[in-house]
């Protein structure tokens, strides 16, 4: 095989699967699957949208209804993976503790860094969970 990396996509339910085992077969081959990319020989690349996706499903209490920690948690060992590739990863590490420090919606969460990280730190929004997020000024239109 080589030192060839061969990259990849991977959707969420393959992620779903890996992490909540509801098919057991799917969750092996899930496993195997991330096992490649923790030793080296699988580059798996996501856009933010599917670690968005993963804390939706995984957080609905009409599907799975983990706590928000848990879900951190579980997405963190991906996000640890060096040959994991997401989309502004930093941002979508920092959105999942704003998650759950803040309990605020994921999407939130990410609007939330990325307007932390901007110049002005200037949102437009009627949502007031944003007062609850320091470095951030929000504006109603």
């Amino acid at each position: 095989m080589g030192n060839s990396l061969v990259n990849s996509y991977v959707d969420t339910d393959v992620i779903i699967r890996l992490f909540t085992g509801d098919d057991e077969q799917k969750r092996k081959d899930a496993k195997a699957l991330f096992e490649k990319v923790e030793k080296g020989t699988l580059e798996i690349s996501v856009p933010d949208t599917v670690i968005a996706d993963a804390v939706f499903v995984l957080s609905s209490p009409h599907l799975y209804g983990l706590p928000r920690n848990q879900i951190r948690d579980l997405l963190a060992v991906l996000l640890r993976l060096s040959n994991f590739k997401v989309e502004n990863k930093q941002v979508v590490i920092k959105a999942l503790d704003f998650y759950v420090d803040k309990n605020v919606d994921f999407g939130d969460a990410m609007l939330a860094v990325l307007t932390r990280a901007s110049k002005n730190k200037l949102i437009y929004s009627y949502d007031h969970d944003f007062d609850k997020i320091e470095g951030i000024i929000r504006k109603e239109p």
